[in-house]
Order: structure tokens, then C-alpha cells, then sequence
């Protein structure tokens, strides 16, 4: 016979076998369906404050000196030769900024008059007035800005981002990359290295795009959808087959994943990429159909131009944002929209004002949508170049400067209308607040809820990470 209290002592245990069984199931179909889809979303280390990311990539080395970096002693002493200690020994005199300065918002940031649309936003945003890098080139600084290290081929930002989150919209890829240089690194920029081939980033470049029109080879005209699904079935066989017979192969792998990627993405993906149902004034407050010299264009898909921006042209760069945030909206984990034209050795004063002419207004506008979407409280808005430039001028522009310069990062997490770090009275060297780009990488893994230490791949008989063996999470600038 079994007594009362021996009865409700086994059941409670019961309940806790039951509870335990659910959980493990539960685990067990999690890390089943990961095995099954890669791409599928994963746990995070810890609780993130960020699920996404929009990097908005100036190429070329933005001046901060005229953007986010305020000197008024650089411009007290314009005209006068440049110290020795501030790169005085390759001449040259030092060089105020031009463009005037004012403070923004309830924090009373100061931001240059060249982003007066952005400098609306600037109780939103966190300017990192310390951010320094290794070499002040531009294809290793620019390397090193996406992969962490420029000495051998690593995975990018958005490929570790990608392996380490899964993506939220297996029917869309997990990292974009948008008219992304084709020097500089090139492909490695958005690729995944020694990563499998599913978490590279997809390329869309913008050249050959014009409004109304389809991206090329994204629907396939010439079959039916099932007739295209038999086709590719005994495909994939083909390439389980050869898979099979090598004992496996992650190069293949990546192959089946992208053919299945490209099928799913015929259904899907036209309509994220169709800004024609946007509303006037959404286009309006991304400068759509704005271009220089006052001539509109009907919103399409994707607009056209080259590979730098356009003297006040912001059609071009907006749909590329305005594309950007219907990607996050759609399930889209990383993407990347990259300006080029930032090298400005000569011709500082025009040639700055039209680059950030081209951009101010769109990245305003992306932030005002993703603020009143709901967007911004979870997407990590970045923005940033390779480089700075030098407080002495080089004819009427700017040198490199890899020593100390700015970054922007915005939503996900961060304080808003904050300045961390800063260079010298001259803006030649950070200082204080010292971030170099292994801490910025480990501070974005960080918001999105990974830890750089933890987030590894095997490979040649070590842990790879993003971070390398250095990086430190900037935990001032966490909200």
C-alpha cells in the first residue's frame, strides 16, 4: 500500500519528468532543425539587444575632422605648419575645417553642418571619436573594417553574423551586401572564407538596375514552377550523389543550399525589392526621385548611376536604403549599403559636400523609419568608413589617417546622443576612449548577443573567430 504523501511525492516528480522530457524535445528538434537548415535561427549566448544590422559603409576613408570630430583649435591655427607628432614630416600645413560646426539635440552633440538632416537624429546616435586601425591603406584598412584581419582570408562581419544567428526568412538570404566595391578586397568583403558557403552574403549591385525593371535571372521565364522543381530535384541528387562519394563536402553543401535559396527567393524576393507600393512621402523622406539638377524618376526597383555619388544626388543612395529597411523588415539579418567616392585627397570643401549631399538626407530618412516602424529599438544602424583623414592638407584635401577617426552606430542597444573617445586637439591620434576595430566587431557580436570569444569555427587546428585573439566589448557606449 502506498501512503498519501508517497503519492504526491512520485507525482510531483512526475511533473518535473514531464517538464524536463518537453524540454529536452524541445531542444532536441531545435538542434535537430539546425542540423537539417543551417541557416535556421539559433540560440544566442545571451540576451541580445539587437537582431539586426544595417552597416552603412562609406568606402574610402570619410574626413571626421569635417563630419563628427569638432576642432576648434585645428581651425584656430588653419594656415600653420603642421607639428611633427601630427604627420608634420610629410609637410604640409594643418587645415581647419571649412564647414562649421553646431550642437544638436537635448545631448547637444556636435555635428558638422554637412549632415544638418542627420544632425536631427542626434539624440539617437553614438559617435565614436576613438576609433583607430592598423595601416592607413585602403584595401588592408578596408579588409580589416569587414574581416578583422587583412594578413590572410577570413569570413566577414555578416557571414559571422549570419553563422552565428541563422537568418529570420529562410525563403530570403541572411546577409546582403549592396553595391559592394569590386576593389579593396572585392568579394572577400561579404564572403565567409573558411565558413560554409551559405553564410557569404548575396551581392546585388546596382549597375544595369533602372526603375520598373526585374533583376535578371531572379525569375525563371522558361518554366513552370513545378517543372523548375523536378529540374532541380534531380539536380540536388546529383550533388548529394557527389557529396556523398567524397565523404562529404562543405563546398557542395553550399552549392545545394544556394540552388534551394535561389528557388525559394523567386517568390519572395521580387516583391521586398518593388518600392513602387511605398507611400509619396515615405519616398519623399528618403530623397527618392531627388536627384541633382532637379530631375525625378519613377520609383522602380532599384535605381541606376555609378559607382560614386552624385554632386546632391540622393535618389540613388535613398532606394538603396529604403531597400535596406524593407530587407530587415522581411526577415533580412545583415545588410550592407557601401557609398563610394570618400578619398577626398584634393577638392576637400566641393567634393565632401556633394558626397555627404548624396547620403544625409536617405540615412535621415532610414532612421525616421525604422524609429516609427518600431524598427530601431532591436536593428544596429552603423555607419563608418575604413579610415579617417589627417588634420594637415595635401593640396586642397586631406591625407589617410589611420591613427584616430569616427564612427556612427545608432538603435540595437546603444546610447543615444553619446560621444565616446576622442583625438587630439588636432584630430590626428585618438586619445581617450580608444576603439580599434577588433572592439568595435566584439561590441556589435556583443549586441546582437554573442560573445567573440564563444562565436568559433574550427579550422586548420584552431578556433577562428572574428575577433582573432584580441577585441573587448566597449560596454560605455550599451545602453
Amino acid at each position: 500500500m502506498h501512503s498519501r504523501r508517497a503519492f504526491l511525492r512520485s507525482s510531483v516528480s512526475g511533473f518535473g519528468y514531464l517538464a524536463f522530457a518537453a524540454l529536452a524535445h524541445q531542444q532536441a528538434a531545435h538542434a535537430a532543425d539546425a542540423v537539417t537548415n543551417p541557416l535556421a535561427s539559433k540560440e544566442t549566448h545571451f540576451e541580445p539587444r539587437a537582431k539586426r544590422v544595417i552597416f552603412l559603409c562609406m568606402e574610402g576613408g570619410p574626413s571626421h575632422l569635417d563630419t563628427f570630430d569638432y576642432k576648434p583649435q585645428l581651425l584656430a591655427d588653419d594656415g600653420k605648419p603642421t607639428p611633427r607628432n601630427q604627420g608634420g614630416g610629410r609637410g604640409g600645413k594643418l587645415l581647419g575645417s571649412p564647414f562649421r560646426f553646431k550642437q544638436h539635440g537635448e545631448s547637444g552633440l556636435w555635428v558638422s553642418e554637412l549632415f544638418s538632416d542627420v544632425a536631427t537624429h542626434a539624440d539617437k546616435l553614438c559617435v565614436l571619436n576613438g576609433m583607430h586601425t592598423n595601416l592607413p591603406a585602403h584595401a588592408q584598412a578596408f579588409l580589416q573594417l569587414h574581416c578583422g584581419i587583412f594578413q590572410f582570408s577570413r569570413p566577414s562581419l555578416g557571414a559571422w553574423v549570419l553563422y552565428g544567428l541563422g537568418t529570420e526568412n529562410t525563403d530570403l538570404p541572411g546577409f546582403v551586401s549592396i553595391n559592394p566595391p569590386r576593389n579593396n578586397g572585392g568579394a572577400a568583403n561579404y564572403g565567409a572564407s573558411f565558413l560554409p558557403a551559405m553564410y557569404q552574403g548575396t551581392r546585388i549591385s546596382r549597375r544595369g538596375f533602372r526603375a520598373g525593371e526585374t533583376i535578371s535571372n531572379l525569375k525563371n521565364e522558361r518554366r513552370s514552377s513545378d517543372a523548375q522543381r523536378a529540374q532541380l530535384d534531380f539536380i540536388q541528387t546529383l550533388n548529394r550523389s557527389t557529396a556523398e562519394s567524397l565523404g562529404g563536402s562543405p563546398e557542395i553543401d553550399g552549392l545545394i543550399s544556394s540552388y534551394e535559396l535561389a528557388f525559394r527567393m523567386q517568390s519572395e524576393m521580387p516583391e521586398v525589392l518593388d518600392i513602387s507600393n511605398e507611400t509619396a512621402s515615405t519616398l519623399k523622406m528618403y530623397g527618392i526621385e531627388q536627384q541633382a539638377g532637379g530631375q525625378g524618376r519613377r520609383p522602380g526597383m532599384f535605381g541606376g548611376g555609378g559607382a560614386g555619388p552624385s554632386a546632391g544626388g540622393t535618389d540613388t543612395f535613398g532606394r538603396q536604403c529604403l531597400l535596406a529597411r524593407r530587407m530587415v523588415e522581411a526577415g533580412v539579418r545583415f545588410v550592407e549599403v557601401t557609398m563610394g567616392g570618400w578619398d577626398h585627397h584634393l577638392n576637400l570643401e566641393e567634393s565632401l559636400r556633394g558626397s555627404c549631399g548624396s547620403v544625409d538626407r536617405p540615412i535621415a530618412g532610414l532612421l525616421a523609419d525604422l524609429q516609427q516602424r518600431g524598427l530601431l529599438k532591436d536593428t544596429l544602424v552603423l555607419w563608418g568608413g575604413e579610415f579617417g583623414r589627417s588634420p594637415y592638407a595635401q593640396g586642397d584635401g586631406r591625407d589617410h589617417n589611420n591613427k584616430g577617426f569616427s564612427m556612427w552606430m545608432a538603435g540595437g542597444g546603444i546610447k543615444g546622443g553619446y560621444v565616446h573617445g576622442a583625438t587630439d586637439e588636432y584630430g590626428y591620434e585618438a586619445v581617450d576612449g580608444r576603439v580599434h576595430i577588433h572592439d568595435w566587431h566584439a561590441t556589435i557580436l556583443h549586441l546582437l548577443g554573442l560573445d567573440h570569444e564563444r562565436l568559433t569555427y574550427r579550422y586548420a587546428g584552431r578556433d577562428m573567430r572574428l575577433t582573432d585573439v584580441k577585441g573587448h566589448v566597449v560596454n560605455d557606449i550599451i545602453a
